[in-house]
C-alpha cells in the first residue's frame, strides 16, 4: 500500500493487485481518449480502454473508486502516466477561468472530463502528419499498421531509411513522403523537437514547419499536444466553424495563454451540438 501526492493538484493513489488507482477530478476516459487528440486507443469495454505512449502499453479503467491504471507499478505511474494524463494540473481551476465565457462555460459542462494529454512529441508528429485530410478510423488504421511492421513505434533513424514505394502497405498515400522527410530531419539533427520547447511558440512553429508536408494545423497539433504550448491554436473546419459562430471578433480574454485548451473544448462542444 502506498500514497501518492501529486501537485500541485492534489490526488491519492495506491497499490491495487499490480495496479494503481487514482482518485482525481475532471478526469473521463471517454471524452478525453475518444476525442481527436490521440489515435492509439481504443475502448475495449464499458469505461475500460487499451492504449499506448510510444511503445509503453496500458490498460486503464474508470471504476467507482477512481481511475484504475492496470498492472503498472508505481513507478511506471509515476514516470510516464501522471505527465501523460497531466495530474499534477488543476483542472478544476482552468474549467472555473474558460467558463468566465457563457459560451466556453457551456462547453466546459457539456465536455467535463476532457482534458489534453501530454503525448510525446515525435509520435504526436507523425501521427498528426497521417491526420491530415482523413478521418479517426483510418488513421488509427495507418498507425497499426506502421506499428505492426516495425514491431513498435517507428523511430525516427527507421522512416528515415524508408522510400516512398517500401510504405506502400501502409495506404496513406501522398502522406508517405511526408513522414520518410519527418523522419530525416529529426534523426539527422536537423530538427530537434526538444530543442523546439525551448523556443518561442512562434519560433517553434515555424522550425516544425519546415518539414515537408507540415502546415499550420499539424505543427500546432504537435506544438500544442506534443511539446506542451498551450498557446497554439489548431484550426479545422470544425474550428472555423466555432469561431465564426462564437467568436467572430476573436476569442475572450479568460482564453489568453491557453487557447489550445479553449481549442479542445470548443471542437468537441460544436460537433457534439451540430451532429
Amino acid at each position: 500500500m502506498y500514497n501518492v501526492q501529486c501537485t500541485p493538484y492534489k490526488c491519492t493513489a495506491y497499490n491495487d493487485n499490480g495496479g494503481v488507482l487514482v482518485k482525481v477530478d475532471h478526469l473521463n476516459l471517454a471524452k478525453t481518449l475518444d476525442c481527436g487528440q490521440a489515435f492509439r486507443w481504443e475502448c475495449i469495454g464499458e469505461g475500460r480502454y487499451h492504449g499506448y505512449y510510444v511503445n509503453r502499453e496500458l490498460y486503464i479503467s474508470e471504476t467507482d473508486d477512481g481511475i484504475l491504471f492496470e498492472n503498472i507499478t508505481e513507478d511506471e505511474f509515476r514516470s510516464v502516466w501522471y505527465d501523460y494524463f497531466d495530474l499534477g494540473t488543476d483542472w478544476g481551476e482552468i474549467r472555473a477561468r474558460l467558463s468566465q465565457d457563457p459560451t466556453l462555460k457551456l462547453a466546459c459542462e457539456k465536455c467535463e472530463g476532457l482534458r489534453i494529454l501530454r503525448q510525446d512529441p515525435w509520435e504526436g508528429l507523425i501521427a498528426f502528419i497521417i491526420s491530415q485530410n482523413n478521418n479517426i478510423p483510418r488513421i488509427k488504421s495507418i498507425l497499426a499498421r506502421l506499428v505492426e511492421h516495425f514491431g513498435g513505434f517507428p523511430t525516427a533513424e527507421e522512416l528515415a531509411s524508408e522510400t516512398v514505394e517500401s510504405l506502400q502497405f501502409l495506404h496513406s498515400g501522398y502522406r508517405a513522403r511526408y513522414l520518410i522527410d519527418a523522419g530525416k530531419m529529426v534523426s539527422s539533427g536537423e530538427i530537434s523537437l526538444e530543442a523546439c520547447r525551448k523556443m518561442s511558440y512562434s519560433d517553434a512553429k515555424k522550425e516544425l514547419m519546415r518539414i515537408c508536408g507540415v502546415g499550420s494545423k499539424v505543427a500546432d497539433c504537435t506544438l500544442l499536444y506534443g511539446l506542451g504550448f498551450m498557446e497554439a491554436f489548431p484550426v479545422d473546419v470544425w474550428i472555423k466553424r466555432a469561431v465564426a459562430k462564437y467568436y467572430p471578433d476573436g476569442l475572450p480574454e479568460c482564453t489568453k495563454g491557453i487557447e489550445g485548451i479553449a481549442q479542445l473544448f470548443l471542437f468537441d462542444y460544436i460537433r457534439s451540438e451540430e451532429t
